[in-house]
């Protein structure tokens, strides 16, 4: 038997299980029944009525914009280096959410709705997504070719 190297780095797999549930939780945020109060579901701002669970706050553009993390996140898994900054740049994204979410609440001038849960959901995703872009990458990309010293 001869040992075969992964196909994925740890932080590349990690990065296609995260972007897959981003995907999943943007498509479910469009069905009725998993989305309560459906028919007050705005396209944006601050007001939508339609909560994910009937727990988070959503609108159209808020299942978009989970959408487009997914997508993002399977296209940047092909490499270490690509997996590794979407883990720390998407998590810092997910964060000023958070950051804008507490600043900003309902007030009119928010595209996103959100509420205390869908707050602290963006702030747990960016935190998470900040620690998995540190811990599952190394000091070096494995996928380079190592320098002998003569």
């Amino acid at each position: 038997m001869t040992a075969t190297t992964p196909k994925y780095m740890a932080v590349q797999g990690a990065a296609l299980l995260v972007a897959g549930l981003f995907i999943l939780i943007g498509v479910l945020g469009f069905i009725p029944g998993v989305t309560t109060d459906y028919a007050l579901l705005d396209w944006a701002g601050p007001h939508s009525g339609a909560k994910l669970f009937g727990v988070f706050a959503i609108s159209g553009l808020h299942n978009v914009i989970y959408l487009i993390s997914g997508v993002v996140g399977v296209a940047l898994a092909r490499t270490y280096a690509a997996s590794r900054a979407y883990f720390l740049g998407g998590g810092l994204v997910y964060l000023a959410f958070w950051l804008q979410g507490w600043l900003m609440g309902r007030r009119s001038a928010n595209l996103l709705p959100v509420n205390g849960p869908d707050n602290w959901l963006h702030f747990g995703i960016g935190v998470v997504m900040v620690l998995l872009g540190i811990t599952l990458a190394g000091q070096r990309d494995p996928t380079k070719r190592w320098r002998r010293k003569e």
